[in-house]
């Protein structure tokens, strides 16, 4: 190979390598920095192809898509001084590369680190400010736009977005968790023997009510009786009186029958009598005759 088609060559290399290294692609997925001797010199990149000048120009890239941060639970205080355990994550995206960088040097280790403390601050304040009861139900949605809107400011700082602010779980302590299951069963027991009492009350006072009506109905029904039987005993009263003034012999005789029906001829009976006393007076009349 002559010296002049080597020193081609050798051109030609460099000059791919000068061209390797000058070109960078940037996709839908990132955003790019220029940065020359550590200083940014562009930043508004599109995807595409897109150069630099090697050696002293270089490019840094960030991720354009939605990040989460999921730490571990973090130990809040409510207004009435107890003691929660908050899980929660939020979803973020880089929308300044410059400004991302120059906070964080370029980092998105530091950057999570950083945005996690404020996100931090932002669960410790809303929550402070807050009972139990407005925490966990009745203010959940307001108390996450509140944490969003607390931790979104000092989070333009490091060129985020704070899109989605979201609490997963809220648990009372442990040491706190038994004394509190304590204190709802005792109120479950309370309430329990609340209804009890109020049931053994109500069921009295249907019992009162049921004998009350009982009572009534046996006095009237007694009552109604001792009419009946008094108009039946003076309708018997009125024929015996009328048949006795028919025939008043005949009426003594109907008696004395009945009596000796009623009194004699029965098992274990007993009658010590004069033969000649007037309740044998029929008897002894064997003939018939008055």
């Amino acid at each position: 190979m002559t010296s002049g088609r080597f020193g081609f060559v050798v051109v030609l290399g460099l000059a791919l390598v000068a061209l390797g290294l000058s070109a960078f692609t940037v996709n839908e997925r990132e955003l790019a920095i220029k940065l020359q001797l550590g200083e940014v010199v562009k930043s508004d990149y599109t995807p595409g192809l897109n150069w630099k000048w090697p050696v002293v120009q270089n490019v840094r890239k960030f991720p354009k898509r939605i990040l989460t941060i999921s730490d571990r639970p973090e130990r809040v205080f409510t207004a009435e001084n107890e003691a929660l355990k908050v899980d929660f994550f939020v979803k973020w995206r880089i929308i300044d590369p410059v400004r991302f960088y120059t906070s964080t040097g370029g980092s998105q280790l530091v950057g999570d680190g950083r945005l996690s403390e404020i996100i931090k601050n932002a669960v410790v304040t809303e929550f402070g400010k807050r009972s139990v009861k407005e925490a966990i139900s009745v203010g959940r949605a307001e108390l996450m736009r509140d944490m969003l809107k607390t931790a979104s400011a000092p989070a333009e700082d490091l060129g985020v977005e704070l899109i989605d602010f979201r609490v997963k779980q809220v648990e009372f302590m442990d040491e706190v968790k038994n004394s509190v299951y304590q204190q709802m069963a005792a109120e479950r027991a309370r309430i329990a023997a609340e209804r009890r009492a109020e049931g053994r009350a109500a069921a009295e006072e249907q019992r009162a009510g049921a004998d009350k009506e009982r009572t009534i109905i046996l006095a009237d029904a007694y009552r109604d009786g001792q009419i009946i039987r008094g108009v039946g005993d003076a309708r018997a009263a009125e024929i015996y009186a009328n048949a006795y003034n028919k025939d008043p012999e005949f009426y003594a005789f109907y008696r004395s029958i009945d009596a000796y029906r009623k009194s004699m001829g029965r098992p274990g009976d007993l009658l010590v009598l004069d033969p000649n006393s007037d309740f044998f007076r029929y008897l002894n009349r064997s003939d018939g005759s008055r």
